[in-house]
């Protein structure tokens, strides 16, 4: 059985959830989340408790509810107190700009890059070289950020790139000069 499959799920005040034909509706103050579960998995909502279960016990079933559990998990914790990621970008030159959805990159190349911030994400830059993405879906959330890290990771020498705000980049020694003799 799964770990974390077993621990129930508690509904905090102010969330409304709902089973309907194998797909799970979660509602609360920041909005509106929905998420289709698999056959293997049966959501039992009691009280202000929802508990995932397997419908048989193979082990791909045990895998599906730690899976859903987590997922309605997050969507409770989305839709109540919603997540955020923080992208930091190191660089001479490196910038970011942000004009309505539309964030423009600067990372030390002959064009800039123009990202399109997808619906139910919002985007503030603190400074030119902090953007803060923040949001309901906590698999939206990171994929954005993912895919704007993506444009220009971290170098392991001067550490120039984009990197998160708690990532730690291992730093490498440059090429030294030695005396032959």
């Amino acid at each position: 059985m799964s770990r974390i499959g077993k621990l129930p799920i508690t509904v905090p005040q102010g969330v409304k959830i709902a089973v309907t034909d194998g797909v799970v509706h979660v509602e609360g103050p920041k909005g509106k989340l929905t998420c289709p579960t698999r056959s293997e998995v049966v959501v039992t909502i009691k009280g202000t408790e929802v508990k995932v279960a397997p419908r048989d016990e193979s082990k791909e079933a045990n895998a599906f509810q730690g899976l859903y559990r987590q997922l309605i998990n997050n969507m409770v914790e989305g839709v109540s107190k919603g997540f955020s990621r923080t992208l930091l970008i190191n660089g001479v030159g490196y910038r970011a700009d942000l004009k309505g959805n539309l964030l423009t990159l600067n990372l030390g190349f002959s064009e800039l890059f123009e990202v399109v911030i997808p619906q139910g994400i919002t985007a503030t830059v603190e400074n030119p070289n902090k953007v803060v993405f923040s949001g309901i879906d906590k698999q939206l959330v990171g994929q954005t950020c993912a895919e704007i890290r993506s444009l220009r990771g971290p170098e392991p020498y001067k550490g120039k790139g984009i990197r998160y705000d708690n990532e730690v980049i291992r730093r490498k020694a440059g090429k030294t000069a030695s005396a032959k003799k």
